[in-house]
């Protein structure tokens, strides 16, 4: 997810997001972390749950996180909340059916439109804590997925309840758009204009409903901008070869443009690598953020999963699922749950800095997510794919025939 680097000092969406637009110095939780008892509790399966183990224990970890205010830390115990990891888990609750404790979680955004959204700086912000306070920046990308999951939830529910946040965060985005059609990530904490990053821009084209000229813009710019035909790829970051390339915009991509090209999952093979899992201790096979291969990001992983299954190819699919089932880690703090990590050991993310300390060994919300969706076969952003994009603004395409 896109990625320009910027000198930041807060981890942007690319730790939980891919997000490649800031690099930063120490892991994010250092700066939002706060000393948090660890309470055991039995998180107990309803009766009628025939899900496999694997999936109904990672259910059982992502429920029991939810605290009551409706917010879910990305992590156990690390009083750190992402708006992304919010969104997915709204989108999986709704997906299973599972529409109130989805609405919590929309709940919790919709008390905070006048304070976060409708401010001189519009967005929600990105991260803060469990309690929902100490928000730091507005980051596209992330507020976009929020978007996306208000649609999901709206379509599943027949519920307008949200119609509000929904149109409010559209706006927004919107706003963002430049005159070359490319959008820009949002703002910093100092007010700065963060850069055009690839993998925001896809997502605000998918989450924007309907195909009107700022989806055209948007196609326009990534054409003129991010594409190479070679390849079949959208890239990240073309002032930057060395970090041009990045395994979440050929899997986002597959998943939010109609007929798009296959060819860009052949590409992923550049980010292929086979890695020690730092907690089971199994031999994983997975992907990199980047070309540096020195490490299997399982979010990317997963998404890459979903892609393929859209492709029709189930078992490079199965592949990928089984190979992350290898990574699977006990909760320390609930019973019958566990969850995927984020990364299978440790590395460096989309760049060359250091992951924070626990991305190879706790649970991730985000890793745990998109492997349930890959578990269950769904891409999050099907509903945004359903759009009547022009034959001739689909640069993708071979226009020849």
């Amino acid at each position: 997810m896109v990625k320009q680097f910027l000198s930041l000092t807060v981890l942007s969406a690319l730790l939980f997001a891919c997000s490649k637009d800031e690099l930063v110095e120490k892991p994010i939780f250092e700066t939002l972390n706060a000393p948090s008892e660890t309470v055991s509790t039995v998180v107990e399966e309803h009766p009628e749950n025939t899900s496999p183990p694997a999936v109904a224990k990672t259910n059982n970890w992502i429920v029991a996180l939810q605290q009551e205010n409706g917010l879910i830390e990305s992590a156990e115990n690390t009083n750190f909340v992402s708006l992304y990891d919010n969104a997915l888990a709204a989108i999986l609750f709704t997906k299973e059916g599972n529409l109130t404790k989805a609405a919590k979680i929309l709940d919790f955004f919709e008390n905070k439109i006048q304070l976060e959204l409708q401010d001189d700086l519009g967005g929600f912000y990105q991260f803060r804590n469990k309690e929902g306070e100490n928000g730091s920046r507005k980051w596209m990308g992330d507020n976009a997925w929020m978007l996306i999951a208000i649609r999901q939830y709206q379509q599943e529910s027949g519920s307008l309840k949200y119609n509000e946040m929904a149109k409010a965060l559209e706006a927004w985005l919107r706003s963002l758009q430049d005159e070359d059609g490319g959008l820009f990530g949002g703002i910093n904490a100092d007010g700065s204009s963060i850069p055009k990053v690839s993998e925001g821009i896809i997502t605000a084209f998918n989450a924007v409903p309907g195909y009107d000229d700022f989806h055209k813009n948007i196609l326009h710019f990534l054409q003129n901008n991010r594409w190479i035909p070679a390849e079949n790829s959208i890239v990240a970051w073309p002032e930057n070869p060395a970090y041009n390339h990045a395994l979440d915009l050929h899997a986002l991509s597959y998943s939010i443009f109609k007929n798009f090209p296959e060819a860009t999952l052949a590409q992923t093979e550049r980010y292929g690598n086979t890695q020690i899992a730092s907690v089971t201790g199994k031999e994983i096979h997975g992907y990199c953020f980047d070309e540096d291969k020195d490490v299997i990001w399982l979010e990317g992983t997963a998404q890459l999963a979903v892609a393929y299954q859209q492709s029709g190819n189930t078992a490079k699919a199965l592949q990928l699922i089984s190979e992350i089932e290898k990574t699977a880690i006990a909760s320390t703090t609930f019973s019958e749950a566990h969850g995927i990590p984020y990364t299978a050991n440790f590395g460096t993310n989309f760049g060359t800095n250091d992951l924070w300390d626990h991305a190879d060994t706790a649970p991730a919300l985000s890793s745990s997510i998109w492997y349930l969706f890959a578990k269950m076969e769904f891409n999050p952003l099907s509903l945004g794919k359903q759009k009547d994009i022009p034959s001739v603004d689909q640069f993708w395409k071979d226009q020849s025939n």
